[in-house]
């Protein structure tokens, strides 16, 4: 418990005075130091958090959550296993894939073609983004949907006809020469990420199998879930009902980027919990000169009878509520920063003229942010408890002050 003397003289030692003041500049730094390392760590962990959180809506838009891609036979589906997928899923879509070349006047690049039924191709979620340009109920034989940036880059339109080679040979007289098709240009599709958009292009399942020659028996089943985001309970399920087929999610394929980006969160946590630390090692400084400085009222309060214990908690007591109001002064710094972090990176990069977010290299048009209430208190946590630390010390070596020697040297 803290008694209202101790109350009374800690308010008392907080206030500044006149002749405290090189103790007000190292209480007012400490105060900024761990404010600002607050709020910098609340601010990269809600845009890393942000990111992470965009990439995967975008990349579960258009990869299907988990695939099922037999190895011998075809994959059949039962009313057993029909009822337990009802149960996870929203939606199950046959598909195949293959690479090709498309061939546009002096042009030419390497895609990675999708086949879909057209009834299917028409339930895709990156048709249905709003971004999508087009009939999402054409996809006949010998059409086309690619992506905007790919078209931009081959200058290509809707009505348009491209060429496609096929990595699958067609035997003549001369020998196996690659099979090339003419398609239709008749959709156009934007998903958010400039590789996909680049490098993928739909076409109808038949005609992709015809064209490659692959068979209807190797098909993959993709399955949309109705929780995307909760992917690894999932799949476990998928795997135990198809137990004789590779199963791999949209987590899989993309394992060692969140893997870095989970990396990544992690050191830049611990590098700028040196800010705080930093900070907080300025609280030793000011609450040791400010032993000194009260060396005198010290005295006089053992001499009237304080205890050790009181002048303890009395410094302590300084030091903790430095830490805590900075602390809390830092939390509504980071948030208020967060929430508003891409108006302010739009500010800057037109006064500045400069492009701190480049959309080619993040994959991202704007700067995400999302507030995660779970970091903001385990940084709230680890801030309190280093102030809290390093009040400890300076505490203790006031209660040691001898009274006797203290009177007789001031």
């Amino acid at each position: 418990m803290i008694s209202t003397l101790e109350k009374e003289i800690t308010l008392r030692f907080l206030k500044a005075r006149k002749t405290d003041g090189f103790l007000n500049v190292i209480s007012i730094f400490s105060f900024i130091g761990i404010s600002l390392g607050v709020a910098v760590l609340i601010i990269v962990m809600s845009v890393m958090n942000g990111f992470r959180g965009e990439l995967i809506n975008k990349i579960v838009g258009f990869n299907a959550h988990i695939t099922v891609k037999p190895y011998e036979n075809n994959i059949k589906i039962n009313s057993e296993k029909k009822t337990n997928l009802n149960m996870i899923s929203k939606n199950l879509i046959y598909s195949n894939s293959d690479e090709a070349i498309i061939i546009r006047s002096d042009n030419s690049k390497g895609i990675i073609l999708r086949g879909y039924s057209k009834k299917d191709f028409g339930e895709l979620e990156i048709i249905n983004n709003g971004n999508f340009l087009g009939d999402k109920n054409k996809l006949s034989k010998n059409q086309i949907s690619v992506g905007k940036e790919l078209s931009f880059a081959l200058g290509i339109k809707i009505g348009d006809n491209i060429s496609i080679m096929s990595s699958s040979g067609l035997g003549t007289i001369i020998g196996n020469l690659p099979k090339q098709k003419t398609f239709t240009v008749v959709s156009l599709f934007e998903s958010g990420l400039i590789d996909f958009d680049n490098s993928v292009a739909f076409i109808n399942l038949e005609t992709l199998e015809d064209f490659f020659d692959l068979s209807p028996e190797k098909r993959n089943l993709e399955i949309y879930l109705k929780n995307p985001q909760k992917i690894e309970n999932q799949k476990t399920i998928v795997q135990k009902i198809f137990p004789n087929e590779f199963v791999y999610s949209w987590s899989d394929m993309n394992s060692s980027l969140f893997s870095a980006l989970k990396v990544e969160r992690n050191v830049m946590f611990i590098i700028l919990s040196l800010i705080i630390i930093v900070a907080a090692f300025n609280i030793i400084s000011g609450l040791t000169i400010l032993v000194k400085n009260k060396t005198k009222e010290i005295a006089i309060l053992k001499s009237i009878g304080v205890l050790n214990k009181s002048i303890i908690k009395i410094f302590f007591l300084i030091g903790t509520i430095i830490g805590t109001s900075a602390t809390i002064f830092g939390i509504f710094l980071g948030v208020a920063f967060s929430i508003y972090v891409e108006n302010i990176r739009t500010f800057l990069s037109k006064i500045f003229d400069i492009n701190l977010f480049p959309e080619e290299i993040y994959f991202l048009s704007t700067m995400p942010s999302e507030i995660n209430p779970t970091s903001i208190f385990i940084i709230s946590v680890c801030s309190i408890t280093i102030t809290i630390i390093v009040s400890i010390f300076p505490a203790l070596k006031a209660a040691k002050l001898d009274p006797i020697k203290a009177l007789k040297y001031e």
